[in-house]
């Protein structure tokens, strides 16, 4: 099952960057064996200014044909790690070919979007900057892939 992250923003060079590059190297490592990955990155920018509307249009072309949509939202489900790890596996077992991760800016994603979501994960009930739930997602997909994996990396 191949794993997109469609967010809005460009993750420039600089520390979360890093992490996030280091995590996804982990993940599709980790993941192949286990039919998770790749994991491919498309970050949109909506240049004209047309707010979370405009947004979720652009996100929605960046999300692959037919993949399952799983927006990143405080309002969304809040799983353990463990959880999110039986999650994927569930998807992964049920035929999907393509899971799409969705990150809204800086005021979160249109309801039309939103609305069209399979899932809702939250990372909590605070809100985060995009740059951080990016850096969270891919160091929750990789724990995610040990955990199925049987690696040590998770510890209870």
């Amino acid at each position: 099952m191949r794993v997109h992250l469609c967010a809005v923003g460009r993750l420039r060079a600089g520390p979360e960057r890093d992490l996030v590059q280091d995590y996804v190297t982990r993940f599709d490592r980790t993941g192949r064996a286990l039919g998770l990955g790749p994991f491919a990155e498309h970050e949109v920018e909506d240049k004209r200014g047309g707010g979370m509307e405009a947004e979720a249009e652009l996100l929605a072309r960046a999300v692959p044909n037919g993949a399952l949509i799983c927006v990143m939202d405080e309002r969304g489900k809040v799983l353990s790690s463990p959880e999110f790890a039986d999650q994927l596996a569930r998807w992964r077992d049920g035929g999907r070919q393509d899971v799409a991760f969705v990150i809204g800016g800086a005021d979160g994603i249109a309801p039309v979007l939103r609305d069209r979501a399979d899932f809702a994960l939250s990372f909590g009930r605070m809100v985060w900057p995009h740059m951080l739930v990016r850096v969270m997602l891919a160091e929750q997909l990789y724990r995610a892939a040990s955990i199925l994996s049987g690696a040590p990396y998770h510890r209870v």
